[in-house]
This record gives C-alpha cells, structure tokens and sequence, in this order.
C-alpha cells in the first residue's frame, strides 16, 4: 500500500476555508460536508451564499429546481445577479478595494500593477464604450488576447453588459477562430494588434481579419495597441480600445441578470466533431469557482495566485472570475513559463511574493528535463500551496515539485475536471495525501467512480468517472445543441453524467486518475492508464517527456505505441527503443512491451501543456485527428505522421 506522503499540519487545518464553513454548516467533518452539499443542497448552497457574502439584487425564491430533469437543473430562481457584481461592485467600500488585483509581467519584462480600483475604474470605462458601439445583454462578445490586464479587463466588462464572453486561445488559427465565431454568433470581438510569444511576433489582427472573411459577419473589432507592428484596418468596423473607452466615465451600472443567464462560453475540442460550446452562468460559473478555489483548494483573499494559463481554456476564467469574487491577488503573465530565461516561472514566484502556485504536470517535466533548480537560484519561502491540474501526474514529477519545490512539506492540492464545470475530485488541506492522488468529492458534485453497468466499483478498481449531482457549476447545455449534450454526458446512464474519465479510489479514499477513457489501453485482458506506462518510461531518465496510446492489434486487441521526446544530448538509436521497451516490460510484464517506440521532437499539446493523446493516437493508427484547433504546436502532427510512415 502506498504510504501518505504529506499529513495536514495543525495550524494549516485549524485556519483552512473549509474548517470555518463547517463550523457554520454544523458539518462534523469534511465528509459531513460534502454529504450535505450532495443531499442537502438547499442547506448547503443558502449557507454558502450567506457565508461568502455572495450577492443578489433580488433574492432567490429557492435554491435548485430539478423540475425539468437532472441534466437541466435550474439555481436560485426568481433572483437576479451578476458576476460582476460579486467579482468587482462588492469590493467598494472596503480595505480590498484599493489592494493590488492583477500584478503583471510581459514577456519583454514591463510590469504593471492594478488595484481593484483601477480594475473597476477601466471595467466601467470599456463597458460604456461597448454600450455605446450598439453592444448589449446577450450579445456574445469574442476575446483573442494573449494574457494582459485587458484580457481580464475586457472579461469582466462584457459581463457587466449583461454580454456573454466567448475566450478565444491565443494561439488559434484564422480558421479555429472562424468555426466558434460562426456557431456563436458573436457580434463583436476584441483583441490586439500583435503580441509577442517566445520572442516571435504573432499578427493578431491579421488572424483576426483572415477569420472575420471566412465567417459570418463581425459588427465590431476591438483593437488595444500592444505591440505597435502595423496591420490593416476597416473603418467600417475596427476600433482602437484607447478611442472607445475615450470619454467614458469610471462608473458605469452593472446589469441585472437572471441568475441561469449565459455569461460565458468556452469551447472545448470535440474528438472528431466540431468543438463543444459550453455554456456558464452568472450563478453557476463564480459560484462553483469559489467551492473549487476556496472551499476545496483554500485559496484566502491575502493570497497572491500565479498560474500560468491562457485566457481560452477554463483555468483563465477560473482564475479572472474566481480570484477576483475571493478578492486576492492575481500574477498574471504574458508567455511561456520558461522563457525568455528559463526559470522564469520561478523568479516571478520569488519576485512577486506568490503564496499560491497553479501548475501543470507537463510543465514540471519540462522544468525537470532542463535540469532546474528552483530552491538554490531563487528564495521561493513565500510559498504556502501547490495547485495542479490539467493531466494525471507521473510519480517522478510529483516527487520532484514536492521535494525540490515544496521543500517536502507544502501539500500538491490536484483538481481534476474539466471546461464543462471545473472541479468533480480535488484536494483539501484537512486530509492527508498520497503521491499523485486527490483526497476528496467537490461537494455538490456526487463524484462516483462506476463499473460499466453504472454501479459503484470497488475499492481498487479502475472505473469511469461520473457524477450524480449537478453541482451549481455545471454547464447549462452546449451552445445551440441540446441533443449533443444529452448525448455526449447523459446517455451511458440514466441520470449520471459520464464525464469520460478513468479514475480508481483506493480504501483509504484516495482518488487516482488514469487519464481519459479513450486514452485508457486494454492489454491482455487488464486496462492500464498511459500514466502507468509513461512513468516507467520517464524513470529512465532517457527522456525530456512520453506519450503511451493504444492503437488495434489482431492479436492482443490492442498495442501500445510510445511516442516520446529524448533528453538534450540523448541520442536516437535502436538500442535506446530496445531500452525503454524493455523498462516498461519489466515492470509491468511482457504483455506491455510496446510495439513501436517512436522518436520525437515536441509531442502535441495545448497552450496549457496538455498532452493530447488522443491526437498522437489518432495519427499512430493512420484515423482522423479530429479537431485540432486547441494545439499549441501543429506541426509536432505532421512530424509524427511522417515518423509513422518512416516506421511502418
């Protein structure tokens, strides 16, 4: 049995979030809490409200109208609210108001710094100049800027319109962006003239302009002066950010909203359809951002939060939605975590006193093949918590940001969900943990892991991941596609939403993820996660990073194909391929070995440093990739195309 590797400390528990909203709740532990949260959400969710001070305009009649079924739950009908109210409005008046909101650096270096203040100041003054474009309650609104204090700015101002904010990832193609405006509607968008990624200059406008020609037609295209490099214009249709908000006062009314209103819309990659529409709510969205960062997470408003992420996937939102209703600090930064000098991510913890640090398992691997030393070149004392998500964690990576990071005592507190509502399992500072685990349910998310016929699995086993509740974060549908939804997340199972992930729950409740359900491999009649396989693999100490998938065999049903990236300085041979296949066979027996091992320069990921295997097993298998519009790296696709081919 694996050994706890950190146990709560006294005085972490004792001043935890969650051990006051218990006392509040009249929860006897952390598990009373979720049960109640699970099957007592009126109970749960009025306290809550009260607790954090979350507000209204007019109060609800009731907490949660289940009426037209489980996959249509409806929170606090009869009230009206708004995000905004509770991200930014709630904080005049108060010591919060005049503390630093986004602390930011650029790629270049420049620094800013904003207060809530300022950050209502310039939301007021955007606002008033989208309302005076024509731009009104719920017209969606595109956002398509790398991370910037206008990024979040311009978040918050098009839900404080009532508007319906669409995040576009910054490394999107003219075409990708083309595709969600056209299924989204969207009226307007907003972005850059050009920003820097990596040293190179990336055209925004011009991306912006070749996907406005080949989509519906844009009313209104924002421009904030970033980069200076010149670009086209339509007087037609673009305007500067300077000129719109030119005139417009720093106060500006918050629109009133009803609480189920669509204020956020995030796609998500379909496997071979088109992308997922996923739709947030001025209730659902905030509301859950506060359980998952706060409740469960214990992020406290003195905390100043860094986590590097782009603004078009979920965690942005998270982080501009959710740290600014929690009224702490956010470190925003523009670029990759490691350049332009590469322990960036580090210095900027040292430099900005950061107490609260998101991570990426990826991205740890990649500290650790460029052979970082966090502790000896920067005094990262400062550090109270370790957030991580986005992928299963390998026990080499791990260990190495407990250890070389956390110096052996800051917990890893994992998250594990997706776009469509955050957080289903997670990990809280009053349970111990093991290596690579979650110690705990989201409350209101009746997280299961099920057999096949949708029963509970034992403990041990690996399952898929459901939940039997719909937790007040959960996506309101898909945009303009109700059959797809029922389809995709309700139909294994009568009222349990299949979220597509393998996990296991071992006897001491520890949670485990193995990874999606369509990366999950079935060798010799036993069904592995990739992460099992690529920890072997890493251990080596041969390679930078691994990617495990499964392609059909006429044999064994199916194979396993490693595709992986060697260190700086290892060279690619044939007695390497017969190393690392004989590391995986050793351990975990001859049905493993791989049937090819394929070399490499960069695996296909997400801005985020999400893996995408399923792409990688898509082109080992010679099948369509599906959607590939998320990738950061689109030509690591072509590349191992022709490396199959060259191995075939």
């Amino acid at each position: 049995m694996t050994e706890f590797a950190w146990l709560p400390d006294p005085k972490l528990d004792a001043a935890a979030n969650a051990t006051a909203f218990m006392h509040a709740l009249g929860a006897s532990d952390f598990s009373d809490m979720v049960h109640c949260a699970d099957y007592e959400p009126e109970r749960f969710h009025s306290k809550l409200f009260e607790f954090i001070d979350y507000r209204f305009y007019r109060p609800y009649t009731r907490i949660l109208d289940e009426s037209r079924g489980i996959a249509w739950a409806r929170w606090c009908p009869g009230a009206t609210t708004n995000v905004v109210l509770n991200a930014v409005d709630r904080w005049r008046g108060t010591p919060t108001y005049d503390k630093a909101a986004i602390v930011w650096e650029g790629e270049s270096g420049t620094r800013r710094s904003l207060t809530y203040r300022d950050l209502d100041r310039e939301i007021c003054r955007l606002s008033g100049g989208l309302r005076a474009l024509g731009l009104a309650k719920g017209d969606v609104v595109a956002i398509y800027m790398p991370n910037l204090p206008e990024a979040a700015i311009a978040m918050l101002a098009v839900a404080k319109i009532g508007g319906v904010v669409m995040p576009l990832f910054s490394g999107f193609g003219a075409e990708a962006i083309a595709t969600r405006l056209e299924t989204s509607g969207a009226r307007a968008l907003i972005t850059v003239d050009g920003s820097s990624r990596r040293g190179k200059l990336v055209d925004s406008k011009a991306v912006v302009d070749d996907a406005v020609s080949r989509s519906r037609p844009i009313e209104h295209v924002v421009v904030l002066r970033h980069s200076g490099n010149d670009i086209d214009w339509n007087r037609a249709r673009d305007h500067w950010w300077d000129e719109v908000c030119r005139g417009q006062p720093g106060e500006a009314p918050t629109e009133e909203m009803d609480p189920e209103a669509p204020f956020l819309l995030v796609f998500t990659s379909g496997t071979t359809d088109k992308p997922k529409g996923v739709v947030h709510t001025h209730i659902g969205f905030p509301v859950k951002s506060v359980i998952d960062l706060w409740l469960v997470l214990d992020c406290k408003p003195e905390d100043r939060v860094m986590w590097i992420s782009d603004m078009g996937w979920v965690v942005g939102p998270l982080l501009i939605y959710g740290v600014t209703v929690i009224g702490a600090t956010l470190v925003l930064v523009e670029g990759a975590p490691n350049y332009p000098d590469p322990d960036r991510m580090w210095r900027l913890a040292a430099e900005n006193g950061v107490t609260y640090l998101g991570v990426a398992p990826t991205t740890i691997r990649t500290f650790m093949a460029q052979d970082s030393k966090p502790l000896e070149t920067h005094d990262l004392s400062s550090l109270r918590l370790m957030i991580s998500s986005g992928e299963a964690w390998t026990e080499a990576a791990w260990w190495w940001l407990f250890d070389k990071v956390g110096r052996s005592r800051l917990p890893i507190l994992n998250l594990s969900g997706g776009t469509e509502m955050v957080g289903i399992i997670g990990s809280t500072v009053k349970l111990p943990l093991k290596p690579c685990a979650l110690n705990c349910a989201v409350p209101g998310t009746g997280a299961d892991v099920v057999n096949e016929d949708g029963t509970t699995a034992p403990a041990g086993s690996v399952g898929e991941l459901v939940q039997r509740r719909p937790s007040i974060g959960l996506t309101r549908g898909l945009w303009q596609d109700s059959e797809r939804y029922l389809k995709t997340y309700w139909s294994t199972w009568p009222d349990i939403w299949h979220h597509g992930d393998f996990v296991s729950r071992d006897k001491d409740g520890q949670w485990y993820v193995h990874g999606r359900s369509d990366d999950t491999m079935k060798i010799a009649g036993k069904r592995t996660g990739p992460a099992e396989i690529e920890s072997q693999l890493l251990a080596t100490g041969r390679l930078s990073e691994a990617a495990a998938v499964g392609i059909p065999d006429p044999i064994k049903g199916s194979a396993i194909v490693i595709v992986c990236v060697p260190k700086p300085g290892i060279a690619t041979s044939e007695e390497l391929r017969n190393e690392l296949s004989e590391a995986v066979a050793r351990s975990l027996g001859a049905p493993f070995r791989p049937k090819q091992v394929i070399f490499i320069s960069d695996l296909p990921k997400t801005r985020n440093m999400k893996i995408m295997r399923r792409v990688i097993r898509a082109v080992c298998s010679g099948d369509n990739p599906g959607d590939l519009s998320s990738l950061v790296n689109p030509e690591a696709v072509e590349e191992l195309r022709q490396r199959c081919r060259e191995r075939r």
